[in-house]
Formats: C-alpha cells, structure tokens, sequence
C-alpha cells in the first residue's frame, strides 16, 4: 500500500494504516532521535510522543504532503523539548551543587565533558573511512603524511577527509551550542 493510500485511511481513523505507518517510519525517528539525545529511555519517550502526535493530528493530515518531512518536524520539536527539560534539571542540579561546593567550578567541568560525549558521539556518524582518518590526526596525532602513508592514500585525500570531518562536526556542534546556552 502506498504512503498517500496509508494517510487517506489514517484519516479515516484506521488503527492498521497508523500500525503500518509506525512500522514503517519508526526506524528513522528513532535514529534521527538517537544522534541527539543520550538516553535510551528519551529516545524512546520522544519516539512514542511522535507517533501519539501523529495520530492525534491524523484529520490535519494531506496525502499528497511530505510524510517523512512532518515526522522530521514533530521529532526535532519533541528533541528540542527534551533538550529544554534536561537543561532546565541539570541547570536545578548545578545551582544546588554550586551552592554547597563554591570554589569548585563544576558548570565549567561538566559542559565540557558533555561537549567531549557529543563530538565523540558525532565522529561515530562519520562515514567509515572519514572517522579512521579523523580519528588518526587527532587521537593519534599523526601528519597528513604519515596518515597517507599507513592508509595508502593521498595527502590531498587525507586533508578532504579531514576538511569534511571537521565542517560535520563544526554544523553539529552548533546546533548542541544552541541549546547549552
């Protein structure tokens, strides 16, 4: 059954369009889900929270809009939502602990070590090749050179993996910024 066959009867109330729909999409919000947040107990709240939006807004549904595209929107809304309650717990956290404990500069301490879990989280969505390459200049500390040399590639190839990885991880680190600050 298509996608816009799926919709027309999910706005008719059909329960097996919506289980066939979940079947099919859940996968992706999952994942989309998981680059974001950390906890598997989150993804799994925010991927629930999708699908019950989804059918509770099934009449503003067309068929002839992009699915995938409203899925997109209502999981960035529900991670961004996410983000603001675990901002708002762990800012409660850091004031309490702040107060008993204040010559020890624990924000500073913490943001830091997130940030770190995040651009490591973030060099594992690298493409295989791109993530070895990454991981050797800055893990491993190796030259552009010593990298070609072990990996049998070129320098210029090197310096583009290296250039991509970096404008990746730059986009995505802006995006966790905008919700640290």
């Amino acid at each position: 059954m298509t996608e816009k066959e799926l919709i027309i009867l999910l706005k008719e109330g059909d329960e097996k369009a919506f289980t066939t729909l979940y079947r099919r999409y859940w996968s992706k919000v999952y994942n989309f889900s998981r680059l974001y947040l950390s906890s598997i107990l989150e993804i799994e709240e925010v991927v629930q929270e999708v699908f019950v939006k989804v059918w509770e807004s099934r009449s503003l549904l067309r068929e002839d809009d992009n699915f995938k595209g409203f899925l997109f929107v209502i999981t960035r809304n529900l991670v961004f939502n996410q983000f603001r309650r675990s901002f708002n717990e762990n800012a409660y956290k850091l004031t309490v602990l702040s107060s008993i404990m204040p010559y020890y500069n624990l924000e500073e301490e913490l943001t830091a070590a997130d940030l770190q879990e995040f651009i490591e989280k973030m060099v594992k969505e690298l493409p295989p090749r791109q993530q070895e390459v990454f991981n050797l200049s800055r893990n491993a500390h190796l030259t552009y050179k010593e990298i070609s040399i072990r990996l049998n590639i070129s320098e210029k190839t090197v310096e583009r993996h290296i250039n991509e990885a970096l404008k990746f991880l730059k986009k995505n680190i802006m995006f966790y910024l905008i919700f640290i600050f």
